[in-house]
């Protein structure tokens, strides 16, 4: 598999703060591939969503995810609530 075109991006999200997700980690390529590997060790959830990671991937790290991405980024908290 060719993985230098493979991006990451990990979120964090705490409701009770009620703020809205951050950018905790971002990575292309071989980096990507490790974000991905540490976070499925960890037990964290991974969600394939290309719809929505190249917007993403464009804020910084502990940036806020902007206005029009609440409802994609809320159907894949949902989503991962539900598992």
């Amino acid at each position: 598999m060719d993985y230098t075109s493979k991006i990451a991006v990990a979120l964090k999200y705490d409701p009770s703060l009620k703020d809205a997700p951050f950018i905790v980690a971002k990575g292309k390529g071989e980096l990507a591939m490790r974000i991905i590997e540490e976070a499925e060790k960890s037990g964290v959830p991974v969600v394939s969503s290309p719809e929505i990671i190249h917007d993403l991937y464009e804020l910084n790290i502990l940036e806020e995810i902007p206005q029009n991405l609440y409802t994609a980024v809320a159907e894949i908290i949902l989503f991962l609530s539900e598992l």
